[in-house]
């Protein structure tokens, strides 16, 4: 490169670079940091960004074969996505709740980037432990396979490994259970090294038992003495694939459990210090995409990514708020939940979910736009109940939270409020009812807190400030001995303040 071309990209360096906007900028505060009134995007907005434009990549349509490009030949081949017959089996209930199962299936399926081309369900007692839908079926089924070219299927249940491997004999196409297509997603939507993990750990523990091998690889070893397994000619190479295969599992799981369990003391001390500030902790729990990240924005306005997809959240995420009152709170969106969870998530998970049974309350987001709610209802339930039997911890108080309400049918909301007589009826989308929730949590907090009036000395001016930054104070009253403070504060607190009590009519 000779001098003058270097002095050429040089300046032209200098022309690109943007100078940091001037302190006195409308879109700049006083720090210098962008101000929340521009159009800088949020945190959640730049991660469904890169999620979607990844998404885009593997839905891309079809571009030339070859390109000459600096020197290199790249080929290109099309791009499309899986295609997917979904199998359900039909053991009880009504045939719009069949439906709504496979619908739920349908938006897993897509949300782990497949294109379903059928769906069908048998009605049967129960599944067929051979094949889990009958060799009838299974023929039928492949005959859907062929005329709609799909390479995929996916069952509605948890299939055993002889189910699974009979089914792939049969259809000559992979075949994966609800199980493994939900931890797929949750591959798909870990972003944290903590989530990463347990994601890693849950899908170890899920395939241990599943592992197989074909031909050689079932070859093991026999023994060194006659008679003892067979004698002569009977000796194996030696380990089998299926052995080695295990013991390699195992050894993963065990480094995988170590480095939890190391992460799990990070966010017990994270969780002691929220619990030391004496700020009360409200953990957002409920079904999957039944729009607890929405809500989470709508009380707090921390823009945490927020998409219509199934498991969009996997890291818990904690964000802090001020109620109408001037009370400080924290919130943390959770990880949702959805029907027949595998007990390998429930374990992996344990020290994310351990954030909703260690709240001081807990609101429970209900899609009110969904066909059956309360299915919902009971499914969250049960693996909360799962988690405090695991724990020991005893279950927080709840509020239920009937979101998405204008999207809802007005018959399905109407036997909502005749089922549930204490919920609240929001939409994180128009703010309706909003207010009402955050009466509701104050009202609650309050219940738990103590109603004193502390006299002050003028020399203890920390602690004034300690209670208004952690406390209600309802009124402050200047006298000749101290502040006179009328407020309502956490039992804790009161009692590390007992020698300020004073009597109200002093």
């Amino acid at each position: 490169m000779t001098k003058s071309n270097h002095e050429d990209l040089l300046q032209q360096a200098f022309k690109d670079h943007k100078e940091p906007p001037a302190p006195n900028d409308p879109g700049v505060d006083k720090t210098g940091l962008i101000s929340a009134n521009d159009d800088t995007p949020t945190v959640g907005e730049l991660d469904l960004e890169a999620r979607d434009a990844l998404r885009k990549l593997a839905r891309g349509s079809q571009v030339r074969d070859t390109e000459h490009r600096e020197g290199y030949d790249v080929e290109y081949r099309k791009l499309r996505l899986e295609r997917v017959v979904l199998v359900g089996v039909w053991t009880e209930g009504s045939t719009a709740e069949i439906e709504a199962n496979m619908a739920e299936l349908r938006a897993l399926a897509e949300t782990a980037g497949s294109e379903v081309t059928e769906v069908l369900y048998q009605k049967r007692d129960k599944p067929d432990s051979g094949t889990y839908i009958g060799s009838g079926k299974v023929r039928e089924l492949k005959d859907i396979i062929a005329a709609t070219d799909s390479d995929t299927v996916i069952c509605d249940g948890e299939l055993s490994p002889s189910q699974l491997i009979a089914l792939e004999e049969a259809l000559n196409v992979k075949v994966i259970d609800r199980t493994m297509l939900i931890l797929d997603i949750f591959a798909q939507h870990a972003k944290s090294k903590e989530g990463k993990a347990q994601v890693a750990l849950a899908q170890m523990e899920y395939l241990f038992n599943r592992v197989r091998g074909w031909g050689q690889s079932l070859s093991r070893q026999a023994g060194g003495r006659a008679g003892s397994n067979g004698g002569v000619g009977l000796r194996g190479p030696g380990e089998t694939k299926i052995e080695a295969d295990r013991r390699r599992l195992r050894a993963d799981m065990a480094r995988l459990r170590k480095e939890i369990a190391g992460m799990k003391t990070t966010r017990e001390t994270k969780r002691s210090r929220r619990r030391a500030s004496t700020t009360p902790q409200i953990a957002i729990a409920g079904y999957t995409n039944a729009g607890k990240s929405s809500l989470i924005n709508a009380l707090t306005g921390a823009g945490v990514l927020v998409e219509n997809a199934l498991f969009a959240t996997l890291d818990p995420t904690t964000r802090r708020a001020e109620l109408a009152d001037g009370r400080a709170v924290t919130f943390t969106d959770t990880v949702g939940f959805v029907r027949h969870l595998p007990t390998s998530f429930v374990e992996a998970f344990r020290s994310t979910l351990e954030e909703v049974v260690e709240a001081d309350l807990v609101l429970h987001v209900v899609d009110g736009s969904d066909p059956f709610p309360l299915k919902q209802i009971e499914a969250v339930n049960s693996v909360i109940m799962d988690i405090v039997r695991e724990t020991g911890v005893e279950a927080p108080p709840e509020i239920i939270v009937v979101n998405k309400i204008d999207k809802a049918d007005p018959l399905t909301i109407a036997e909502l409020r005749h089922a549930l007589d204490d919920a609240v009826f929001v939409s994180a989308h128009t703010l309706e009812g909003i207010a009402e929730l955050e009466a509701r949590i104050e009202l609650f907090l309050n219940s738990l807190d103590s109603h004193v009036h502390l006299l002050i000395p003028f020399t203890r001016g920390d602690i004034v400030a300690r209670l208004h930054t952690q406390a209600t104070v309802l009124s402050e009253e200047y006298l000749a001995e101290g502040t006179l403070l009328d407020v309502r504060l956490p039992a804790s607190l009161a009692g590390e303040l007992a020698a300020f009590v004073v009597e109200p009519d002093l």
